[in-house]
């Protein structure tokens, strides 16, 4: 079976001791290969489990530890005591990890063979409480982990340990993650800025800025055999209006719109960025915004916010990373229109141009209209109706002091009636657990406008994301409460400040 993940690894750790002799300690190495191919054998598991040696003393883990952070493949790691194993032993070790860390707590059986159990049993069983003397030390260290309880035969288990997974290959990649802004940030907007220091700091990407007239000497260079194979490739996989092909007024238009993809795709290569900014303010030379060269990037991976939005672009990538192998998609989105019918409210999503196609199932129509701001050419967009399902909204804004996360887990639904007039694509959905109570969350949590909604993943994979990366995240679901989410800002106000210390 081919992971998701497969040039990535989360290593099984076992946990014991010397105390037990040989033969217990050959039965605990057994015991512990049999729950990692438990894992690794998981159709729901996105990444091989990699079995390690059980770890017995203090340098071992240590260096266990060290190796772990320096192997690149290693994206988590996997702890279980399978017998009792001192916690004073993990001190170095967990102190000295840097990667994302499960504690898994099991043991080898399900039932417990009541008949036969004699001492000998309870020596090599003893995960009960050696896992307790486990989650002790890291409580004391304050140690970022996820826990997971129950027998790795258990779906609702693996489960847990796929979206973990998931959530660590998102911070895998954002520690991987160069982005590049073409242009700065649209002027006088509030959300859109943000210490990119900081974010180099907790999410390990690294900001830069290149100036736009290198992507205009990139799409110069374009050849223009390249540009016939990729107009080509528009017109097999989408519907291009009749303006739009060869032999229409406006096919040069589409013809621009390729030379900007293929510009993109090898500017970014050259940078090693996997997401990138553009804005409508700053264009030099360029004739059109990128659209669909936009549109059809981040269909294949890359992160991207508008309007220089990097921190949306951040999640974009993350996003796209932690949904790999999943049906649906993940795109920069932006709350823009509601329906207030009673009831029955709405909320309309959209963006000048850059909704990634990921989101549908469907045939994307190929179209050229005006934008209206910018000054420049109509850009090329495909246009398109988000599939209905289940999603979650996500947004990072900059508080100052640090990165809020606020998720809004929602329903994609189709649109009432058709949009015959609106020339970009959309998604509409319903916010839980209705719209008053989300919106008002959302305005006092001073969320952004930009977000990135996934059909792939949900709040749990972000959550786990938030906690690997130790930022904050307020979830809004089917059990928010105003007064109940009011208090929580207020909590978390306070623990914030107090956990950066003096």
């Amino acid at each position: 079976m081919t992971k998701p993940y497969a040039d990535r690894e989360v290593w099984f750790l076992t946990g014991s001791q010397d105390l037990y002799g040989e033969e217990t300690l050959r039965q605990v190495a057994e015991q512990s290969q049999a729950i990692a191919r438990g894992l690794d054998e998981s159709d729901v598991v996105p990444v091989r489990i990699v079995w390690k040696p059980v770890l017995k003393d203090r340098d071992a883990i240590h260096r266990m530890a060290l190796e772990a952070n320096a192997d690149p493949r290693c994206i988590g790691v996997i702890a279980w005591m399978h017998t009792f194993s001192p916690a004073k032993m993990w001190i170095l070790g967990l102190d000295a990890l840097r990667t994302p860390l499960l504690h898994l707590h099991t043991q080898a059986n399900v039932e417990l063979p009541w008949s036969t159990i004699d001492f000998d049993f309870m020596n090599l069983n003893q995960a009960a409480h050696g896992d307790r003397e486990f989650g002790y030390i890291q409580t004391r260290l304050g140690v970022a982990r996820k826990t997971v309880v129950g027998h790795v035969s258990n779906p609702t288990v693996q489960q847990k340990v796929a979206t973990w997974v998931r959530a660590a290959a998102g911070w895998a990649a954002t520690h991987e993650l160069r982005l590049a802004r073409f242009g700065d940030n649209m002027r006088n907007v509030a959300v859109t800025e943000g210490d990119k220091t900081e974010a180099e700091l907790r999410f390990g990407v690294s900001v830069n800025t290149w100036g736009v007239n290198e992507l205009v000497t990139a799409v110069d260079a374009v050849q223009d055999s390249a540009v016939d194979e990729l107009v080509a490739e528009y017109e097999d996989l989408y519907d291009v209006v009749p303006e739009l092909r060869r032999g229409g007024d406006r096919h040069d238009s589409l013809r621009y719109g390729a030379r900007q993809e293929l510009a993109l795709l090898a500017l970014l290569g050259e940078i090693g960025a996997t997401a990138f900014t553009t804005t409508f303010e700053d264009l030099g030379a360029l004739r059109q915004l990128p659209g669909l060269a936009v549109q059809r990037l981040m269909a294949k991976g890359f992160g991207f916010g508008a309007e220089g939005d990097w921190k949306t672009a951040i999640l974009v990538r993350a996003a796209k990373v932690m949904g790999e192998g999943l049906p649906g998609g993940a795109s920069l989105m932006e709350d823009y229109t509601y329906d207030l019918t009673p009831g029955d409210e709405k909320i309309l999503g959209a963006h000048m141009l850059e909704i990634c196609p990921t989101l549908t199932t469907s045939r994307p129509s190929l179209e050229v209209h005006p934008l209206g701001i910018g000054g420049k050419e109509d850009p090329v967009r495909l246009v398109f109706d988000t599939d209905p399902g289940p999603g979650v909204v996500v947004a990072m804004s900059d508080m100052r002091d640090r990165f809020r996360l606020t998720a809004n887990a929602v329903d994609v639904v189709g649109a009432d009636q058709d949009l015959p007039n609106l020339p970009v694509a959309r998604a509409v959905w319903k916010p839980k657990p209705d719209f008053a109570t989300s919106a008002e969350a959302w305005l006092m949590a001073g969320a952004a406008h930009h977000t990135v909604l996934s059909t792939q993943v949900g709040v749990d994979v972000f959550a786990d994301f938030a906690d690997i990366a130790r930022t904050e995240l307020l979830v809004i679901d089917e059990g928010t409460t105003s007064r109940g989410f009011a208090n929580e800002l207020r909590w978390n106000q306070v623990y914030h400040r107090v956990a950066q210390g003096l």
